[in-house]
């Protein structure tokens, strides 16, 4: 594997920054690994560039082989890195957790950069590492609930990959700094002796403890063997692994000292069989064997070679004893064992009795499951609509043998009955149990102390003591016996005395009887007590005497072990604390004889020292088996004292020496993670409690062990995210270990509990499956279950639960759109109640069959069946119920359009369930949201927002948090939509930001905080604007960690927008080209078009640098556009650049995107848009001074307008287009007569229009050009009287609204008249050219009136009938 280094693409590097350690990993990896075999030789103190961050490389992997997955579960492991890279806090925790420090992560590489500070962390690492903890931690930590529930019959893991060799360097480094440590020599080498004269002579293997060197001077080494120490300027070595260096450093240090090679030249390390002396040996003591040359020797136990005895059992006498490890050798059947257990050892930790942990297990999940289908009233809530569709596509045939055999299995489950005396409880095996424990407990008789007189003759008080106490053979109150504390000794076992020194004159005296009288066995047992008594007293002196006085007592070979291995543990403790060391490496030598033996010794130790003594030379031996053996004893005995603590490093050696040997050893590895992750649990390690459950169930071998380990997952997985029990045992990470324990159970014949074990984790599991959506994978598993039923059997599941969980799984089919199976389900259960009495059961059945049938859409039967129900609930007064059934009434009224009555039963509802005490709270929340919706519906937004409003209270105050998101978006929803307030919709949605936060859910959240960045923009203040780019950041951070470049390069794009709305114009070209960065890294055109042009409408759309969206548009947006044939683009773009570069007077350059356009619009079909080009090619060329053309255009205009016209704006475009072109006709190309035409049009469409406004100013016009230039007065004074008309009209109007906006002033009234009768006429001739024109018209009249009034009436009329026709609407 090599490093990656913490870089990232173009793009993100200049997005966000990513926190790192500073250091260029891979340079450092060359220069680490081209001084690695430097360092093998010396470790001075001169090396440099020592790594200070350690890269992990995380991978998903399929399969035992660990291919590499699909890229969609690589990418979706880069997204959770990158959610991590924002907010470390919990990935941090769990390191902590692992004993190491984050440094940084890089997603885009799915590297992780840790680092350590003293050796032990690194210890503590690497064995998490070696045993595979860190892949299932990070799995834990970023696997979310799709994971665990899509790939059960998959085995998809995370694969951590860590550089050996730069931890090595650092572990190197680290130790350096720390100035002593335990090292082995690479090669034989001398070192001048700083204790004696003669130089220190270390052979290549040996452990030493070094020092490195200090202002210039060499190392300083001590040897092991004799603590000699001895210097040398750059001695070969290499630091030993952590675990070794961990333990050699934390032993006491007189343990330090002692020769760690073989005693002998025994070949095997760690010998199993027979063995024969090679010479004559006389025993010294009672617990050694006297053996002959050639005799064949029966090795009790183990033999290990770095120990100087072992317990053997002479072949032809059967007599046990300790044997020299130096006078023997291998025999024929002699081996090296390849187990490191004894025979009838017990081997767990603690005991797994299958019915109990059976018994435990199902409770727990019983007690954490959340399924009340069989006493509650389901709620309606179920909506789909193609039902009847699917139904008609699926094979009727095969659906129909489906549904006939799950109603046969159905029926046989309810047909089936049993007894009571056979329910699955606990209370009656667990007493029996108690029972049976405390018998076979044995208990220690109680003894009088009576006064001690001398001369007297004080046998007949010792009777009772000596029977008890007399005997070669071991008895179990022996046992109980000999790990009494002096304290509970002098207290409980003896009575009588006062004070303790009663006591030990009383046991004195009987010690001296009993050897009078040739008591052996009660004198060596007297002595021991006395021994304890003392040594209780810190007599250790005296102790000591009695100690060895009980070895020297003549006996009859080693018949009480476990007495004998009780005053070494007790004898050498006092040689330690007396330094006595020569003494204790003696004693602790035939202690460890027996320990290997003889496996209850273990359990006469006071103290670990003979373990770690144990465990020291096998370090320094070299000897991995007999290292193993002594960390299984050091648990153990840690184990068996309570002391977790002290117990979990040589467990965790022991699995990884386990893990090392590829299970060639007897050890069960899921027990001996489950007691791991029980100790981790005490020591509040919750992230490697549950890594060690899942290791367990992974390694199981028996239901018992897969059982436990989902015991103990639930209470660590409670602890480890804060819920209750229910809440970790709906937690997808519970479904590996509920699928691994269901592969175990087989239904066997006789085997009922089995099956009521099945049901328990089918129905657990389904409930995991429900709660994230995936029904149909319940479905399943609840149809398994059904068909294993074992037909042969009675079930040892009650009845009401069957009916229960068969009630469920119709639920469970409504939920998955197959109300028709539901149906079957329910009918069958309703059949099978009792016929002329109802129980509340029946009530739940009829309430989901109305469920059914209204998804069916059988809605008469569907309120038969809820009346039906609601007469049940009244009859047993659950008002619980009653209520769902009146809510699912109302629902019901509802889909049948009968609006009042089902407002009537929504409300009724609403008052039964504010009636209720705590518990229904989901419910009521649910009635309350449809019950606002119906009133939101029919705009009573007052009672929708009170009930909306009382949900989220009531979600609140319950401490719902799906309830808390759900009502709290639909209220984002009214006040945004419905019911628009800005200041309400910024306060919920901030609100569901908060939500979305405690989900996790940062898609959603990124969202929320888009949402309210534009609630602000649209208030339209700089301070708004402000809090808008707070929340735009906000948002922009999410997407850029989530990796969602789209809404990351809107995001940008956003900000951007801001800054333009903020003035900050140095900062928006920064934003936009980052934006356009991003969406370039998509690779995706579409987007990176839709982002140019978003882009230039930022421009495009404000007052300010308008020029700028010409760049997007033209030189960005359009080739792209025109590339990808994106024709609708190009058409819109092509309509922006006209509008734009019409508004900045380019006009010729509009021309060209303005005849695009045309040609696109004409090619697609595009109307609407066609008339828009032609209307603004005529504005151009008019722009231009070609008014031919705009003459053109604009008539093309009005020949693609739709007729009839429909609304008054479209006539009203007819009057000024017709102006527009009479203007054109009339100012520039001089032509009056046409002129006058288009004027008549627009005075028709005016007149259709009925706009007076319009009509006097053309009738002015009309005027004017008629009598001036077409010269036809009769005409001109027509269009003269229809203008004073109009005007006389227009102004009284005007001045009748003036008096009336301001009485008592009319002089000021009659100043604004005039001033808008001018603005009315908007035309270019001078005011008082129009006003002697029309002085010339008056004359005119005057004259024509005197000579003939009636002809001037008769041409009026000819002159209206033959007008030009109105435009029709």
């Amino acid at each position: 594997m090599s490093a990656g280094s913490d870089q990232d693409d173009g793009s993100r590097g200049s997005r966000r920054k990513i926190c790192e350690d500073g250091q260029q990993h891979p340079e450092a990896a060359e220069e680490f690994n081209s001084n690695a075999a430097s360092l093998k030789r010396t470790l001075s103190t001169c090396e440099e560039n020592i790594p200070t961050a350690l890269p992990m490389l995380l991978d998903v992997v399929r399969g035992p082989e660990c291919l590499p997955a699909d890229e969609e579960l690589q990418d979706m492991l880069r997204g959770k890195l990158r959610i991590l890279q924002s907010d470390s806090i919990e990935v941090s925790s769990l390191f902590t957790e692992l004993s190491t420090h984050l440094i940084s992560i890089n997603s885009e590489e799915k590297v992780i950069f840790v680092t350590f500070k003293t050796s032990e962390e690194i210890w503590k690492f690497t064995t998490y590492y070696t045993i595979g903890f860190l892949g299932q931690c990070l799995e834990n930590l970023l696997f979310d609930h799709k994971y665990w529930l899509s790939f059960l019959e998959e085995d998809i893991t995370i694969k951590v990959s860590v550089q050996e060799d730069k931890l090595n360097l650092i572990y190197k480094g680290i130790l350096m700094q720390e100035g002593s440590l335990f090292a082995v020599c690479s090669t034989n080498q001398m070192f001048d002796s700083s204790t004696s004269g003669g130089d220190l002579y270390l052979e290549q293997g040996d452990i030493a403890q070094f020092e490195p060197p200090f202002l210039g001077s060499g190392w300083t080494v001590r040897c092991l063997a004799n603590g000699a120490r001895g210097t040398a300027p750059k001695p070969a070595l290499e630091p030993i692994n952590p675990f070794h260096q961990w333990f050699l450093k934390s032993g006491a240090e007189s343990i330090l000292v002692g020769d760690g090679k073989p005693a002998c030249d025994f070949p095997l390390q760690f010998a199993r069989g027979t063995c024969v002396a090679t010479m004559a040996y006389d025993a010294e003591v009672p617990d050694e064997l006297s053996v002959a040359p050639a005799e064949r020797i029966i090795i009790e136990g183990l033999l290990v070679s770095c120990f100087d005895w072992f317990t053997g059992r002479k072949e032809s006498t059967g007599e046990v004893g300790l044997v020299k490890t130096s006078l023997v050798k291998p025999s024929t059947d002699t081996c090296n064992s390849a187990d490191i257990f004894l025979d009838g050892e017990k081997l767990t930790f603690f005991s797994l009795q299958e019915d109990k942990v059976t018994k435990k297990t199902i409770t727990l999940l019983k007690k954490t499951s959340q399924n009340d289908t069989g006493h509650n009233y389901k709620l309606d809530v179920i909506s789909y609509q193609d039902f009847e569709k699917k139904k008609s596509l699926s094979s009727s045939s095969k659906v129909d043998t489906k549904r006939s055999d799950l109603k046969r299995d159905i029926q046989m489950i309810l047909d089936q009955r049993k007894d009571s005396d056979s329910v699955f409880t606990m209370n009656g095996t667990l007493d029996d149990s108690v029972l049976a424990t405390e018998a076979k407990n044995p208990s220690l008789p109680c003894f009088t102390v009576h006064p001690v007189i001398e001369g007297n003759d004080n046998t007949e008080n010792f009777i009772p003591l000596f029977s008890f106490l007399e005997g070669q053979d071991y008895k179990a109150e022996f046992g109980i016996l000999y790990g009494l504390s002096s304290e509970i000794l002098a207290s409980s076992t003896f009575t009588g005395h006062s004070e303790e020194d009663e006591l030990i004159a009383f046991l004195g005296v009987a010690r001296e009887t009993a050897r009078k009288k040739r008591l052996f066995w009660s004198q060596t047992r007297l002595c021991f007590l006395l021994g304890k008594l003392c040594a209780g007293r810190s007599k250790f002196s005296q102790a000591r005497v009695y100690f060895e006085e009980a070895l020297s007592v003549p006996q009859e070979g080693l018949m009480d072990i476990r007495l004998v291995a009780s005053i070494y543990s007790n004898l050498a403790a006092i040689y330690l604390l007396q330094k006595n060391t020569q003494s204790f490496f003696v004693l602790t030598e035939r202690l460890v004889a027996l320990l290997l033996g003889i496996p209850d010794c273990l359990e006469s130790l006071e103290d670990n020292f003979a373990l770690k003594y144990i465990l020291k030379k096998a370090i320094l031996s070299h000897n991995k088996m007999a290292e193993a053996r002594a960390c299984h004893l050091l648990a153990k005995h840690h184990w068996a004292r309570a002391e977790g603590v002290q117990a979990v490093p040589y467990l965790e050696r022991l699995l990884v020496l386990c893990a090392e040997a590829q299970g060639t050893w007897s050890i069960s590895p899921s027990h001996g993670y489950l007691t791991l992750g029980k100790l981790y649990s005490e020591l509040r390690l919750p992230h490697l409690s549950v890594t060690s459950a899942r290791k367990a169930s992974l390694q199981s071998s028996t239901l018992t062990d897969c059982l436990s380990s989902i015991e103990l997952a639930l209470n660590s997985l409670s602890r480890l995210y804060g819920i209750t029990e229910q809440g970790a045992a709906a937690s997808p990470q519970m479904a590996p270990y509920l699928h691994q324990a269901l592969s175990f159970t087989q239904v066997q014949v006789g085997a009922c509990d089995q099956y009521h074990v099945i049901y328990q984790l089918t129905v657990s599991l389904c409930q995991i499956f429900c709660k994230h959506s995936m029904v149909g994978q319940a479905i399943c598993r609840m149809h398994t279950f059904i068909n294993s039923n074992p037909l042969s059997q009675q079930l040892t599941i009650c009845i009401p639960e069957r009916k229960s969980v068969l009630i469920w799984l119709a639920w469970l089919h409504i939920d998955n759109n197959e109300p028709d199976v539901a149906l079957d389900i329910l009918d069958s259960v309703l059949a099978s109640m009792p016929e002329h009495c109802t129980i509340p059961l029946e009530g739940v059945v009829l309430n989901m069959r109305g469920v059914a049938l209204r998804c069916i859409g059988d809605l008469r039967r569907a309120a038969e069946s809820y009346q039906a129900a609601v007469d049940i609930c009244q009859e047993y007064e659950d008002m619980a119920n009653w209520a769902v059934a009146q809510a699912n009434q109302g629902l019901l009224c509802l889909k049948a359009g009968a609006k009042g009555l089902a407002e009537s039963h929504l409300t009724e509802a609403v008052q039964l369930f504010s009636e209720l005490d705590e518990g229904h709270e989901a419910d009521f929340i649910t009635v309350l949201l449809k019950l606002g919706q119906h009133y939101v519906k029919q705009h009573q937004l007052h009672y929708g927002k009170a009930c909306y409003e009382w949900a989220l209270l009531l979600a609140i105050n319950s401490n719902l948090f799906d309830c808390q998101l759900t009502v709290t978006r639909h209220l984002c929803n009214l006040y945004g939509c419905d019911s628009p307030d800005q200041a309400q919709c910024i306060i919920y949605n901030k609100y569901l930001v908060k939500l979305l936060r405690c989900t996790g859910d940062r898609e959603q959240e990124g969202d929320a905080l888009k949402a309210i960045s534009q609630l602000y923009l649209n208030l339209g203040t700089e301070r708004a604007y402000r809090a808008a780019l707070d929340y735009t950041k906000s948002s922009l951070g999410i997407f850029i960690d989530l990796g969602f470049r789209e809404k990351e390069a809107y995001g940008w794009l956003q900000a951007g927008k801001i800054y333009h709305l903020l003035d900050q114009t140095e900062l928006v070209d920064l934003y936009v080209q980052v934006a356009q960065d991003v969406a370039i890294s998509t690779g995706d055109t579409k987007i990176l078009l839709k982002l140019l042009e978003a882009a230039g409408d930022i421009f495009f759309n404000n007052c300010q640098d308008r020029d700028k969206a010409i760049t997007f548009y033209r030189d960005h947006a359009l080739p792209i556009a025109e590339k990808s044939s994106c024709v609708h683009t190009r058409l819109r773009l092509c309509n922006k650049l006209t509008e734009l570069m019409h508004n900045l007077k380019l006009y010729e350059e509009a021309v060209e995107f303005a005849l695009t356009a045309l040609d696109i619009s004409i090619t697609l079909g595009e109307h609407l848009n066609e008339r828009v080009v032609y209307h603004r090619l005529a504005s151009l060329y008019h722009c231009l001074d070609q008014y031919e053309l705009a003459e053109h255009y604009y008539l093309k205009t009005l020949t693609v307008c739709p007729t009839p016209l429909l609304f008054d704006e479209e006539t009203l475009y007819y009057v000024r287009v017709y102006q527009t072109l009479g203007d054109i006709m009339f100012y520039n190309l001089k032509d009056p007569f046409d002129a006058a035409g288009y004027y008549h049009l627009a005075l028709a469409a005016s007149m259709d229009l009925g706009n007076k406004r319009s009509q006097l100013q053309l009738c002015t016009r009309l005027a004017t050009i008629y009598h001036n230039f077409l010269i036809d007065r009769e005409l001109s004074l027509i269009f003269y009287q229809k203008a004073r008309g109009f005007a006389a009209e227009l102004n009284t109007s005007q001045t009748v609204k003036t008096i009336r906006k301001a009485p008592g002033e009319t002089e000021l009234a009659e100043v604004k008249i005039k001033y808008k009768k001018r603005m009315l006429q908007e035309m270019e001739l001078d005011l008082e050219i129009k006003r002697r024109t029309l002085r010339k018209l008056d004359l005119e009249i005057q004259k024509l009136e005197r000579e003939d009034p009636m002809r001037t009436a008769k041409k009026k009329k000819n002159k209206r009938s033959s007008h030009l026709p109105k435009i029709s609407m």
